[in-house]
């Protein structure tokens, strides 16, 4: 009797949603791109998408070996897998999709191992969207499972940072139809180049993050760095989450404003005038958050002083921030020189930290009328941290780690956010929130628009 195969209805879905949604957009048409030639380079054999299909519904990389072609069968010039996360999430392609791939491969047949290789991403969506394919891509790297597919992007979100960064554009054109079929053959031949992301790992006392970003879990047990002491007891219970950025992290009034705008997306509007976002406006940060920095190849830690007209802080990795503003601005090259600045880029190991202080000053950063708060520029494993507190200008540092630590009292709660997704964080009265930072040891794949 025939084993079961697995259940096909998600899969037929998605099918035909793809292919009305190809007819509809006129994809494989256009003059300049002819649709048989698109189709040739980047399409696979439809035994090797069967396989996919049939490894991923049944979790199960072998599943689909009877699907194996007994002839020899070329490989696309540019096979290509555009993500539809509605049916198909991206861990999943990665453990059973690829994985049946690779499986083929080791079985000797050499289109499956060429596609492998040679294979590409693109992701429809916002930088969230985009980040949880980059993510899910990352655990490729961890498991030695190499090349790791680069990825391009079709910008369906609201500020579509990465996309804006990789030179994908801010949002989808007017003349869609004939956008995608563009995006599609770009992706097949546009540069290579690299993102940093940055590690997040979060140390509560007897609590939970509500409501976290996506790309924040919680995990059995986080190790924050042991060399600096920490002032006052920890409990006994403490819960540790970690996650991955890729564009921000920002704590104070900008991830309050955020907030307030996904609650009142949702109908409650009180949230926005509530008393804590009168002292966000009210208090600096420097109230409730201390800054420690670590220096490249050392053991010890400093504090950095917040100004105390700082309400929000921010590490940017990308040179874009908040639907494409530069809050860092373009900085002059005696102005760098005096600050051991260096010129900020996606791949350059930096972070750009700077503060934004009341709602006035903000708005004038967010128009670029004027710079934010030049606090640091942060080195993961070499470079310089330069960092200024009121009117004084402090050494070169080096830093391979910092580290928030948020203490409660006066406040009950503080505002965070990762990548555009905020949350409202409880504080302990009696013990101390730690947040670190540290660079994810290998860079994404990204593929240039431009």
């Amino acid at each position: 009797m025939e084993s079961p195969g697995p259940d096909t209805s998600r899969y037929t879905a998605a099918r035909s949603s793809v292919i009305d949604s190809f007819k509809g957009c006129s994809i494989m048409s256009g003059p300049q791109i002819p649709k048989e030639e698109l189709r040739r380079k980047i399409t696979m054999p439809l035994y090797l998408r069967l396989a996919i299909r049939d490894a991923i519904l049944s979790n199960n990389v072998a599943f689909g070996n009877h699907h194996a072609s007994g002839e020899a069968v070329h490989s696309p010039e540019s096979p290509l897998v555009v993500f539809d996360l509605q049916f198909v999430k991206p861990h999943e392609f990665i453990k059973y999709g690829l994985g049946c791939l690779e499986n083929l491969a080791d079985l000797g047949d050499t289109c499956a191992r060429d596609a492998r290789e040679k294979l590409k991403v693109v992701v429809a969506g916002g930088d969230g969207t985009v980040g949880w394919v980059l993510g899910s891509l990352g655990e490729l790297h961890k498991e030695g499972r190499e090349p790791v597919p680069a990825t391009a992007i079709i910008p369906l979100g609201t500020g579509n940072d990465l996309s804006r960064s990789f030179g994908w554009g801010g949002s989808f054109p007017f003349n869609w139809k004939s956008a995608i079929k563009s995006s599609l053959d770009r992706a097949t031949t546009g540069p290579i180049c690299r993102l940093d992301s940055w590690i997040v790992s979060m140390l509560l006392p007897n609590g939970e993050v509500v409501d976290p970003p996506h790309s924040l879990k919680p995990v059995e047990e986080c190790f924050l760095d042991q060399g600096l002491e920490i002032d006052g007891e920890l409990p006994e219970k403490m819960t540790c989450y970690e996650g991955v950025f890729y564009n921000y992290f920002s704590i104070g009034m900008d991830a309050q404003v955020a907030y307030s705008f996904h609650n009142l997306r949702n109908e409650k509007p009180y949230l926005a005038q509530g008393p804590i976002a009168n002292k966000v406006r009210s208090l600096g940060l420097n109230n409730v958050v201390r800054m420690y920095i670590k220096k490249v190849n050392s053991s010890e830690w400093e504090q950095i002083s917040i100004p105390s007209s700082v309400r929000s802080l921010v590490a940017l990795n990308l040179n874009n921030y908040a639907s494409g503003r530069n809050p860092w601005g373009n900085l002059k090259p005696d102005y760098m020189e005096k600050r051991g600045f260096v010129e900020a880029h996606v791949d350059d190991g930096l972070l750009e930290i700077f503060g934004l202080k009341q709602g006035w000053h903000a708005s004038f950063v967010m128009t670029e009328l004027i710079s934010a708060k030049h606090i640091a520029q942060f080195a993961s494993t070499e470079g310089k941290l330069v960092v200024e507190s009121q009117q004084t200008l402090w050494g070169h540092l080096q830093a391979a780690v910092i580290r928030f630590e948020f203490r409660g009292g006066e406040w009950q709660e503080a505002y965070m956010q990762m990548d555009g997704e905020p949350w409202k964080q409880p504080m302990d009265k009696d013990y101390s929130i730690f947040v670190e930072i540290k660079r994810v040891p290998f860079q994404s794949v990204m593929i240039h628009g431009e």
